[in-house]
């Protein structure tokens, strides 16, 4: 599946303000256009997508998550 296979009502497209990195889960705040949007994923995913504050990512939303892709 491609980025844009995915419902584009449920994408918002920011950069990165913030990460505060703990041992297992991380918090990432995106900055977009619609305001912030705060994801949990785990640290891991942080280091192997090399998020850092700054990065272009998009945050894709479902009712019981909120997850990143760097583009």
């Amino acid at each position: 599946m491609t980025i844009k296979a995915i419902n584009v009502r449920n994408q918002f497209k920011g950069t990165i303000k913030e990460i505060i990195i703990g041992d297992v889960l991380s918090e990432i705040d995106v900055q977009t256009a619609a305001g912030t949007v705060t994801s949990v994923i785990t640290t891991r995913s942080v280091r192997e997508l090399e998020l850092v504050v700054g990065s272009e990512v998009i945050a894709f939303v479902k009712s019981t998550e909120v997850s990143i892709a760097k583009l």
